[in-house]
């Protein structure tokens, strides 16, 4: 919020930009009647008179006090230089209740503004279904970070990467037909953008720095000079944005330090300032050198706007981490000759739920999920701790340049430890398959298509088909699955008494499974769960579908009519309260045509005295005593192979200690209550032999021996 409303300003109540905005703008749609008499009766009488708006029509406002902008190769704030000393904190990435904390944090490390991307499929999970609440209240952020003194560099997208989910396009894009051309002027695509940023992009405008907020720069795509060379897309994003920001506000883009990027990816001849990023410990100046030709003539201030102070990790990786000290200098030659950098990450965060993204190598095959935490080994860690050599030896270097006191941080938020839980198991995922997939959403269809179309945007589908087993051993293949697919079979009539789990196929490895004949008396039954593990956010590969891509043989021969049940977590309360296992009560089996004899044996055959390898809920639970502070903790899945984990029915995210290097799931205490508080974790292997979770105060980066696979 503002510490002060703006001189032109005396309204009570108006105690923040959106405020001050909206009254402004009633007042001015008011006056707009008599100020056109006025204005017709002005033109009449002199052609050369001043116009008699008292501020500018697109915004409602003129604080004419503050402006923010580009001249002599420098920024200026309020008629005075500025140097941008930033850091990217992404609201996304942190719960509501923290981000106070983590911005006192980033303040005390010296910071002067704040970095964000806004993910478009956290806002608009599904068709103009708009989501600003909590974890996704943008605008809050915003105010909070002015609030504290920050001025903010705003990264709109649409296209953000972020290691995030589909480089933060909504996953509903894939669904449309014919195929949308993402990143491109494809004038189907480019009506969702433009629906989109008409519903982001007047949430902002209130908060510009001429207006009385906190922004001063918007951000046009990211890093598109990677991507394509498609003119005209970057040409309507800045049209787009002009058209509800004004023209006065500063858009930028943000490409690597390269001729190439710089040459695909900048728009000079729109006004559009060019930024640049490039690694850590290469000499800025050449690359700042470079810049000034693709800005405008003293239109070039040097400005590192991705200044890497770590680096992401894959699962199936050692974590990454990079020297405090080399960073430190690295920064220190950046600043010593007054350019502008903004730290990326300040603070990671955590990428909870289903939304952490994944890269490729040479090619889509070459696979490499992130992990759920998003710590980057930055300065501050995703936990908040601040006690570390990266947060001392940039403040010392931050500080210096910026002649402030060293300002002191809120005491470190404690965690504990709450010890070994003991963790029992609820249920298959089979056997409750009618409680975590909605029966109206089941699709048929006579091959297996992609989860998107089958309306199943994150997590986990089940495939369902038949096939006639009469051979020793037969041999399934999908010749392409995203991401990973767990096989079972069983008998499709009654009599049968074990399913039997097949194996793995991976997006990485790609192998046939050898499918052992359980000699039925009829057609085998043959189940294939297929996880998406993370929508590709970078590189040529963007275009990423998930689940299986193409067509499923046994034997060679192509199997026919599929059904596909989309798995949704929004019953995870009711599972322990199931006292008869089902896996379709009779109403549901009815509406999904499926015969009364199938029904009895799938009932049986995903019995959890049957299964092995099964896919099952386990749960935990402990109590917290009111009279104690509730803190952060960390749930250890060493000895589980591999899942998804709840709190309180909040999904903090994926476990694959098998995998590694990232053994522990971060919780944040405000996820946590007094009382009750309530585990859920889906183990989609074996589960640890001892039943047990421990609640441990430390992160732990130090599990799997090796990449599994090509992983």
């Amino acid at each position: 919020m503002l510490q002060q409303p703006p001189p032109s300003f005396s309204i009570r109540g108006a105690t923040s930009p959106r405020k001050l905005w909206m009254a402004s703008r009633r007042s001015f749609e008011i006056l707009l009647p008599f100020l056109t008499i006025l204005t017709l009766a002005s033109s009449s009488s002199s052609s050369s008179s001043s116009s008699p708006f008292p501020f500018s029509p697109r915004h409602g406002s003129s604080v004419s006090s503050r402006r923010f902008w580009i001249e002599d190769d420098m920024f200026w704030k309020d008629d005075r230089p500025f140097r941008i000393i930033g850091g990217d904190v992404h609201y996304f990435r942190i719960v509501p209740e923290y981000w106070r904390d983590r911005l006192l944090r980033a303040k005390a490390l010296g910071l002067n503004t704040i970095q964000t991307y806004v993910p478009w499929n956290l806002h608009e999970p599904q068709p103009q279904r708009w989501n600003f609440e909590g974890i996704a209240d943008l605008e809050s952020f915003l105010e909070l970070a002015q609030e504290l003194g920050f001025l903010v560099m705003l990264r709109a997208g649409p296209y953000i990467c972020a290691e995030w989910d589909l480089g933060g396009f909504p996953a509903w894009l894939l669904a449309i037909q014919p195929p949308l051309n993402l990143r491109s002027s494809d004038s189907t695509f480019l009506s969702f953008v433009d629906r989109w940023w008409g519903t982001l992009l007047p949430k902002v405008a209130p908060l510009l720095y001429a207006n009385g907020g906190p922004v001063i720069m918007v951000q046009v795509e990211n890093e598109f000079g990677s991507f394509g060379d498609d003119r005209n897309y970057l040409h309507h994003l800045v049209d787009l944005a002009r058209r509800h920001l004004g023209t006065d506000t500063i858009l930028y883009t943000t490409d690597g330090g390269s001729k190439d990027t710089l040459e695909k990816g900048t728009i000079p001849e729109k006004d559009i300032f060019a930024a640049v990023d490039f690694t850590t410990g290469d000499d800025p100046w050449p690359i700042f050198k470079l810049q000034k030709k693709y800005n405008l003539p003293g239109k070039s201030p040097p400005l590192s706007a991705e200044f890497y102070t770590g680096w992401l990790t894959h699962w199936g990786e050692n974590i990454a981490t990079t020297d405090a000290n080399f960073t430190a200098k690295a920064l220190q030659r950046i600043l010593s000759l007054n350019g502008s950098a903004v730290l990326y990450m300040a603070h990671g965060g955590t990428n909870f739920g289903f939304f952490s993204g994944a890269n490729t190598g040479q090619n889509e095959s070459d696979y490499k999920p992130d992990l759920t935490s998003y710590d980057y080994d930055a300065p501050i860690k995703e936990y908040g701790d601040v006690d570390n050599p990266k947060f001392k030896a940039l403040s010392r270097v931050i500080h210096k340049y910026t002649r402030r006191s060293v300002r002191q941080f809120p005491l470190l938020i404690e965690r504990a430890s709450y010890g070994p839980l003991k963790v029992r198991k609820i249920v298959s995922l089979f056997e409750v398959l009618y409680a975590v997939c909605d029966p109206m959403k089941v699709l048929e269809t006579e091959q297996p298509v992609a989860m998107e179309l089958a309306g199943q945007m994150s997590g986990f589908l089940l495939y369902v088909s038949e096939y006639s087993g009469k051979k020793a051993n037969s041999v399934l293949s999908i010749p392409k699955v995203h991401d990973r697919a767990q096989v079972f079979v069983a008998c499709s009539l009654d009599g049968i008494k074990n399913p039997t789990y097949v194996g793995v196929i991976e997006r990485w490895s790609n192998k046939k499974l050898a499918i052992p004949n359980l000699k039925c008396s009829c057609n085998t039954s043959l189940f294939i769960m297929v996880e998406n593990m993370g929508r590709i956010n970078y590189g040529p590969y963007i275009y990423d579908r998930k689940g299986i891509l193409s067509a499923v043989t046994v034997d060679g021969s192509i199997l026919q009519r599929w059904k596909h049940y989309p798995i949704t977590f929004d019953g995870l309360g009711n599972l322990s309260r199931l006292s008869v296992i089902k896996l379709l009560p009779g109403a549901i089996a009815n509406k999904l045509s499926i015969s009364a004899s199938l029904n009895n044996h799938l009932k049986k055959a995903f019995s959890s005295e049957s299964m092995s390898e099964e896919p099952a809920f386990y749960e935990a639970h402990f109590t917290l005593d009111p009279e104690n502070e509730i803190k952060d903790t960390f749930i250890s899945f060493r000895g589980w192979n591999k899942g998804i984990a709840f709190v309180n029915n909040f999904n903090i995210g994926r476990f694959w200690p098998l995998a590694g290097p990232q053994c522990t799931l971060y919780v944040p205490a405000p996820i946590l209550q007094h009382g009750r508080n309530v585990i859920v974790i889906l183990e989609l292997h074996s589960p640890n032999p001892e039943l047990t979770i421990d609640l441990v105060e430390d992160p732990d980066f130090s599990c799997g021996l090796k990449r599994p696979s090509k992983l």
